[in-house]
């Protein structure tokens, strides 16, 4: 999986990104190569905004996106908490592909008996 960070109002430090790395392993680890990440990492500038650092990430995977948004008083617990957002809507997809083969194969099994 291919990483890219982005900052928005924020300087990407090699601690924030080396952060995000080691965050997103265990995506990478549940998609393929090609898939490519898209992290961008903001500050707003209002002050009356508590969670004032954001972080956004966009998955782009084979035939699908997905996209997450977190925000936190501190951008490396939006970091976290993205990571896991990121991480549940992947194992939710790769159970939604796994239902739909093994379904095609039972209709598949099923007709082959009445034919």
């Amino acid at each position: 999986m291919r990483i890219e960070i982005r900052g928005r109002n924020v300087e990407v430090t090699e601690e924030l990104r080396h952060h995000v790395e080691k965050r997103f392993a265990r995506v990478g680890d549940q998609v393929s190569d090609v898939a490519t990440l898209k992290v961008e990492l903001s500050q707003e500038r209002n002050p009356s905004i508590p969670d004032r650092e954001v972080a956004e990430a966009t998955l782009h995977l084979k035939g699908i996106t997905l996209r997450a948004r977190e925000s936190s008083p501190d951008m490396l617990h939006a970091i976290k908490e993205l990571s896991e957002d990121m991480r549940r809507q992947v194992k939710r997809h790769r159970e939604k592909r796994r239902k739909r083969t093994q379904t095609r194969r039972i209709v598949a099994r099923m007709r082959g008996r009445a034919a």
